[in-house]
């Protein structure tokens, strides 16, 4: 086997083995007036690109019954995000003083609107919560999580 041969070989493995060639993970999300998402689990690769899209569903008001997608770092609890942010309303119920718990957002949405995020899957295996920081949601039901394997 010559040089040539081998270096070629490892520059076609080379992005397999670290993820960077994975496919785009992409999750298409519904929040309703029923304060629930269409998909509570997320399966990603460590480091697998993951677009997000959130359609909110619903015909309230946005004041009413607005929603958006909040991805915790690790270790976050999403009930005392979800209690902070309903403070928050003149921030969207993203509350500023929080940003450093958050991986990536999808601002909040009023009925029939949708939005896109996309973020790099934690490197680090394990659960990822996300939620609906809107006043009640989280407690109603509105989160999931993001499985990193």
């Amino acid at each position: 086997m010559n040089i040539k041969y081998l270096l070629f070989s490892a520059a076609l493995l080379l992005p397999v083995a670290t993820g960077l060639g994975a496919e785009p993970k992409r999750v298409s999300i519904s929040g309703y007036d029923t304060m629930k998402y269409s998909v509570t689990t997320i399966d990603a690769s460590p480091g697998q690109q993951v677009i997000v899209e959130l359609k909110n569903e619903g015909s309230l008001p946005k004041d009413a019954m607005g929603h958006n997608w909040i991805l915790l770092k690790a270790g976050i609890n999403p009930a005392s995000y979800a209690k902070a942010a309903a403070n928050a309303k003149a921030e969207n119920y993203e509350p500023k003083a929080l940003s450093s718990k958050v991986l990536a957002i999808i601002p909040l949405l009023g009925p029939k609107e949708r939005a896109v995020t996309s973020f790099t899957a934690p490197k680090a295996p394990g659960n990822y919560y996300y939620l609906c920081s809107f006043p009640g949601h989280e407690a109603a039901g509105m989160k999931g999580t993001l499985v990193v394997k």
